[in-house]
């Protein structure tokens, strides 16, 4: 099995969970003289199962992205530590032109010549620059994992 199939599997036992969750919840109690929808014990019983498998598939997951590499240099998880920097960087940088710019808020007009006016405590021009650099970035990461995931063997 490859990583990404491992991955959506992954995805899929959350949303069972989730739903299983639900299913318990709207069944763990019934009035007096009907039957329940579903029985309750059956279901968290299902769920159980749902969260070990879970657990087996998470931990197989983690391993193989610790020991596989992405083009012979960075460890698949390396990898997905800057992407979710490089996602927090370009938030970040992308709040802050935003907010020198004026965007947010009035973009430092005066309505009379009495009042003062808001003027751009940072570099617009090129912190619009990096936050492009830092999207360029995140997106051939992003395709570098996502290529990744469909050539790397899930591990035991």
């Amino acid at each position: 099995m490859k990583l990404a199939e491992a991955l959506a599997q992954r995805a899929d036992a959350v949303k069972r969970v989730e739903q299983l969750r639900a299913r318990v919840q709207a069944n763990a109690r019934f009035q007096e003289g009907e039957e329940p929808t579903e029985d309750a014990a059956a279901l968290l019983a299902d769920a159980d199962r749902t969260f070990a498998d879970l657990e087996d598939l998470i931990r197989r997951i983690n391993r193989t992205n610790a020991a596989a590499t992405i083009d012979g240099q960075d460890t698949i998880t390396d990898a997905l530590a800057r992407r979710d920097v490089l996602r927090m960087r370009h938030s970040l940088w992308g709040k802050a032109a935003d907010a020198a710019s004026g965007r947010e808020g009035f973009a430092g007009f005066r309505q009379l010549r009495s009042e003062l006016r808001t003027l751009p405590a940072l570099p617009v021009r090129e912190l619009r620059a990096t936050v492009d650099d830092l999207a360029r970035e995140h997106r051939e990461l992003d395709v570098a994992i996502q290529r990744a995931n469909w050539e790397v063997d899930l591990l035991g």
